[in-house]
């Protein structure tokens, strides 16, 4: 199990700002696709992963323990 930290409009969308996700490892890209498919989270191409504090990549790791962070693209001036 790991804990995935949401915010902004993925927060909005998932009507809760923090998820426990039971799963074994899985890498970014997995992960992605699963909270599209389970959450029906949008624009999650656009948006940053942190795994433990540290920016990811698709092709990285999640595993269990571990806190996840999903960073939406910030706008402003």
């Amino acid at each position: 199990m790991f804990t995935v930290l949401l915010f902004a409009h993925l927060q909005e969308e998932a009507g809760q700002n923090r998820l426990e996700i039971n799963s074994e490892e899985i890498t970014v890209s997995e992960f992605k696709r699963m909270l599209q498919d389970k959450y029906k989270l949008t624009q999650l191409d656009q948006v940053m992963v942190a795994i433990n504090e540290e920016f990811a990549l698709n092709d990285d790791t999640i595993k269990n323990g571990d806190t996840v962070a999903l960073i939406p693209p910030v706008s402003g001036g």
